[in-house]
């Protein structure tokens, strides 16, 4: 299902009530993509109807999977609970330091084009101190090693980066 938003060139709405007419008439499909015409940008709802701040983001990832997490392993399946365990103990600290390899962990989510995978080493990485230097630079790694058709996660990444680093200004 699609909503379409048609303002007129006269209307002069902002921002805020076009978010509240949208929300009051369309709640019941608040996971639909809006059309806003006639300018004819065509964006999908979560970036023209909620102005998200530094922390929206990262708050909504962590819970999404926070609670996703909690809905796999509450289903008991040994070889899920087996494989992310030796997920976590890799990056325990060992012959490399914890923070190497989340380092490590992002270059290859990123090759890999994982972003919920790029998102948590982010987050990871940033609880270990890693600078935005630094982080330019696994970036950097990555696009060399995965080639150009890592550059839009590059870009999601970049922007999670910026409001990890937003979030606490």
């Amino acid at each position: 299902m699609v909503t379409v938003v048609l303002l007129s060139a006269e209307t002069k709405a902002s921002a805020t009530t076009v978010t509240n007419l949208v929300k009051h008439k369309f709640r019941a499909i608040s996971q639909e993509m809006a059309f806003l015409c006639p300018a004819f940008f065509i964006r999908t709802k979560r970036n023209i109807f909620t102005k998200k701040t530094m922390s929206n983001l990262v708050k909504e990832f962590n819970e999404y999977r926070t609670k996703m997490n909690e809905v796999i392993l509450g289903k008991d399946n040994l070889v899920i609970k087996r494989l992310w365990n030796l997920d976590t103990n890799t990056y325990a600290e060992g012959a490399l330091d914890t923070k190497t390899k989340e380092m490590l962990g992002l270059v290859a989510s990123m090759v890999l084009r994982c972003d919920d995978c790029i998102k948590y080493h982010l987050g990871k990485s940033y609880e270990l101190g890693v600078s935005t230097e630094q982080m330019y630079e696994i970036f950097a790694v990555a696009n060399i090693v995965g080639g150009t058709i890592v550059i839009p996660h590059t870009r999601r990444a970049a922007e999670y980066w910026e409001e990890l680093n937003g979030s606490n200004q």
